[in-house]
């Protein structure tokens, strides 16, 4: 049974609880490159089920995802109420071909573009957080809370990576 938008995000909002996003989307990148270095292509490349993805395919996923967070935190800025659209992430995993991705460059393009958004988060002042959009699935959301998103969304998909490397 596949869970539905408020399930989601009350599973990815749980990952961060007892954390500052802040922290968490600084640290993340380096604590998965940490987790990945000295692993063979081989072993990334390997799914732990059929239907599960491998650390390769992860990787790839996280340096869309966050491609796609910056830019939804970027139209709320400039337009709060702005319409965000969702996606469908396995629809990309597909057409993208993620298991042929180089894990290394996804990896590297994850942190450049996590450099941005930080340093795009970091000069905001405080009432600009409270910009928002709203989700096609999931309704209203600020610009707080989809950073919040993004650091349960980490946290989630990096426990996956050292599930997945100690298997």
């Amino acid at each position: 049974m596949q869970e539905t938008p408020q399930q989601y995000v009350q599973r990815i909002l749980g990952n961060l609880e007892g954390k500052k996003a802040m922290d968490v989307l600084a640290a993340t990148p380096r604590q998965v490159e940490r987790l990945v270095k000295g692993v063979t292509k081989k072993r990334l490349g390997k799914r732990p089920a059929p239907e599960k993805w491998s650390v390769t395919e992860i990787l790839a996923h996280l340096a869309d995802a966050e491609i796609v967070h910056g830019f939804r935190i970027r139209l709320m800025l400039g337009s709060s109420g702005t319409v965000i659209q969702g996606f469908d992430q396995d629809v990309w995993a597909r057409y993208s071909d993620y298991p042929s991705h180089d894990p290394a460059l996804s990896l590297e393009g994850w942190r450049v573009n996590r450099e941005r958004t930080l340093r795009l988060l970091k000069s905001l002042p405080k009432g600009r957080w409270d910009a928002y959009g709203i989700h096609s699935e999931r309704g209203k959301e600020s610009v707080k809370r989809v950073s919040e998103m993004m650091a349960g969304h980490d946290i989630n998909h990096m426990k996956q990576i050292q599930a997945i490397l100690k298997g």
